[in-house]
């Protein structure tokens, strides 16, 4: 198991330091939603494979934790199927193909190009402004090599597009798919941080002559374009490698 848990250990770490036994529901829920977060970023980053089984001992030793708010958390991940549990065998990745992925990237360039064209038909100077900033903001950071920082900003980016037609259904579906997008996706990914910028720039485009069909196809093909970018990178990470039995 990785020793890279980052901040997600270390509010695990703070919360475990002198806590009794038994916790109160509410916080224990919250517990267990951080290690499903951080386990379904160790899948999805490639730092766990497909098909390997999960040890929760070992996992509350490498968290902090004890093992019950790590079980409720792989049975949230079991809910979202990323992990399936075998009778007398525990919990183990569940296996996941590049043609998972592809379909998955397929659904979210469908919902994001159709919230994109909705977009460009009301696109205004307020909205306009705040994805130019958005855009210059990550061309610094990228001059930085701060992928933390581009990552939030792709966040604002995107979310700034998604909310700006009241969808709630389908923002909604989007936040569904976007679990399979490692968290630190700029820090990982080779060649992500060029193909985004130089994206962006088509989607603003767009949205700026009000052209609801290029915005539609900027973005499909924009996030078409990150899936195959991470199947690339789990290949690279031997994510479809045969696991070893422990």
């Amino acid at each position: 198991m990785t020793d890279r848990i980052g901040q997600t250990q270390e509010k695990i770490t703070s919360r475990s330091a002198g806590i009794s036994p038994v916790r109160p529901v509410r916080e224990r829920t919250q517990l267990s939603q951080e290690i499903s977060g951080h386990v379904r970023e160790l899948i999805m980053s490639g730092q766990l494979r497909s098909g390997e089984p999960l040890n929760i001992d070992a996992l509350a030793r490498d968290l902090q934790t004890s093992a019950t708010p790590v079980r409720e958390g792989l049975l949230v991940l079991q809910g979202q199927g990323f992990v399936q549990m075998e009778p007398r065998h525990g919990f183990r990745i569940t296996p996941l193909t590049r043609q998972d992925i592809a379909d998955m990237f397929l659904v979210q360039s469908l919902i994001a190009g159709e919230l994109a064209a909705r977009a460009a038909r009301e696109a205004s100077e307020s909205l306009l402004g705040e994805l130019t900033s958005c855009q210059e903001s990550m061309r610094q950071a990228d001059a930085r090599s701060d992928g933390e920082e581009m990552e939030a900003l792709n966040f604002q980016f995107h979310r700034l597009i998604n909310r700006a037609v009241p969808s709630p259904k389908l923002t909604w579906l989007i936040s569904v798919t976007a679990r399979y997008v490692p968290r630190l996706f700029y820090a990982s990914i080779s060649g992500w941080r060029d193909a985004s910028l130089h994206d962006h720039e088509t989607i603003i485009e767009s949205l700026r002559t009000q052209d609801p069909e290029g915005a539609r196809q900027a973005m499909i093909s924009h996030i078409l374009h990150a899936g195959e970018l991470l199947v690339s990178h789990l290949e690279n990470e031997g994510f479809w490698s045969t696991p070893t039995e422990v």
